[in-house]
C-alpha cells in the first residue's frame, strides 16, 4: 500500500471525516474553502483512487458518489505493515518505534494485543 499524494490525502480525509458518500462537487467545494482546486482535477484524482481500490463509486443521477472502501485506521495499519516489511531486522525496528511512543500509545498497544489474544506471557 503506497502513501497517498497530497490531493489524494485531502479527498480521503474528507470522506473519512464525513463518514458518508459524497460527490466530487461536495469535495471540491470543501477544499475550495481553504485553497483553490479545479473540479476536473478532483474528478480525475477521485477516479484514480477508485481504480486503485481506495474508493467505491455509485452513480446518483448524473454524478458519481464516492466513499472509502477502507477506514482511515485500516489504511494506516497497511502503511505500518509495509514500512515494517522494508527492514531486515523487524524486532529492532519495532523496539525503536515503541521507544518513541507516549504512555497512552503504549497502553493502547497493550490493550490491542490483549484484545487479539496476542498478549500472552512466555
Amino acid at each position: 500500500m503506497r502513501r497517498l499524494g497530497e490531493l489524494e490525502a485531502e479527498i480521503m480525509d474528507r470522506l473519512w471525516r464525513w463518514r458518508r458518500a459524497a460527490t466530487v462537487r461536495e469535495i471540491v467545494d470543501d477544499i475550495n474553502l481553504t485553497r483553490p482546486v479545479a473540479y476536473t482535477t478532483v474528478m480525475t484524482v477521485a477516479d484514480i483512487l477508485h481504480r486503485k481500490g481506495m474508493l467505491r463509486r455509485e452513480k446518483a443521477g448524473r454524478a458519481w458518489m464516492y466513499e472509502p472502501l477502507h477506514s482511515r485506521e485500516e489504511y494506516t495499519a497497511g502503511l505500518m505493515r509495509e514500512a515494517l516489511g522494508h527492514t531486515e531486522d523487524r524486532r529492532t525496528a519495532l523496539m525503536r518505534f515503541v521507544e518513541h511512543m507516549s504512555s497512552e500509545e503504549v497502553d493502547a498497544l497493550r490493550a490491542a494485543l490483549r484484545s487479539t489474544g496476542r498478549d500472552t506471557p512466555l
